[in-house]
């Protein structure tokens, strides 16, 4: 059973009580039932409030209008009690403290009020009273321990997913480089070797020379095919991008309307291109995260009509404030820059804004 169902089944419960007694005029119940209808409406605003203090402190001072309302003090007691218990757990330390002192306030003056002084229940009120601090300060420090568990929780995967994308951009840029120097050094020479066996072939016209011409075509079609497989393996480009937004939102960092517009996922990138455009993307969307006011992204991709690609990426803010470019925003510029292309950062009443595009090969 829900925790606000069990407060509220034991609030109405306590009421149920206090009805039973059949001893009381009709005005004064008429009364006791107005009484009830104003507490519970004040009761139900309390889990919604974001500084309950104040519901609490003005529900119990409405309480003791029952010493008019011929109540025993007891249940004036019962009902101020109640509500201090339900407090331990919405309360922060000071303001329960706060609360503790105006109820013990609340009983000395009704008993002034009413000329009873029942000694039993301010030992009890104080013994109470007593072991609330100790379960809110309780209750308090492992609230405070589970909040900095999931924040370092959520550091951890966010560590953990960035090593793990810098690796696979990692391995990306090392196989992009292996393919690049097979091509440049292999190819180039079985090229060059094609042509020199082309050249005696043409001179002498031996069968020989035909079969090695065709063992070095052979070659270098299946250098050519391995530098493709090199640069093809591993998934990049948009693609790249997808799976980086499948985990930021698997992980509940963000919430990611991602856009695509015609011919976007068509377009091949280089290896370099791919690089740049997923470091870009990755250092906008955790930009986002950081300094956003809500787990909001807007991520749009197109092609301008100059053929470039374009990305977009803008979140939610208060209002515009002063900002430098980080670390990661410069090497972010820095990168798209090299391709050729470029970078705007601007922000308006509601949203930041980056902006990037690239020249297409």
């Amino acid at each position: 059973m829900k925790p606000w169902l069990i407060r509220i089944l034991v609030f109405a419960l306590l009421w149920g009580c206090l009805w039973i007694r059949n001893d009381v005029k009709e005005a004064i119940f008429s009364l006791q039932m107005i009484v009830c209808a104003v507490a519970f409406t004040i009761y139900f605003f309390l889990p919604i409030m974001k500084r309950p203090i104040w519901f609490y402190l003005i529900l119990q001072g409405f309480f003791c209008t029952f010493i008019w309302l011929d109540v025993p003090f007891m249940w004036i007691w019962i009902f101020l009690l109640f509500l201090t218990i339900e407090a331990v757990f919405l309360l922060s330390v000071i303001e329960l403290r706060v609360l503790l002192v105006y109820s013990f306030g609340l009983l000395l003056l009704c008993s002034t009020i009413l000329n009873e002084w029942p000694i039993p229940l301010f030992l009890a009120a104080l013994f109470f009273f007593i072991i609330e601090v100790w379960l809110n300060r309780s209750f308090t420090e492992r609230q405070e321990q589970g909040e900095v568990y999931q924040q370092l929780l959520g550091e951890y995967r966010q560590v953990k997913r960035m090593n793990l994308e810098n690796e696979q951009v990692a391995r990306l840029e090392e196989r992009t480089r292996i393919a690049r120097d097979i091509h440049d050094s292999v190819g180039h020479k079985l090229t060059a070797l094609l042509m020199q066996l082309e050249m005696f072939s043409i001179q002498k016209k031996s069968e020989e020379y035909r079969e090695l011409k065709a063992l070095a075509i052979e070659s270098l079609e299946e250098t050519r095919l391995a530098v493709k497989t090199l640069k093809n393996e591993e998934v990049s480009g948009i693609t790249s991008v997808i799976q980086l937004i499948r985990k930021l939102e698997a992980e509940n960092q963000l919430l990611i309307r991602f856009t695509t517009k015609q011919g976007v996922l068509l377009t091949a990138l280089s290896n370099e291109q791919s690089i740049v455009l997923y470091r870009s993307v990755q250092e906008a969307l955790t930009n986002a995260m950081k300094h956003g006011s809500t787990k909001e992204v807007s991520l749009t991709f197109g092609r301008s009509a100059v053929g470039e690609i374009e990305w977009v990426v803008s979140n939610h803010i208060h209002g515009p404030v002063s900002f430098e470019a980080g670390f990661g925003l410069t090497a972010m510029r820095e990168r798209v820059e090299e391709q050729g292309g470029q970078l705007r950062i601007y922000q308006t009443e509601t949203e930041f804004i980056i902006e990037g595009s690239m020249p297409v090969s």
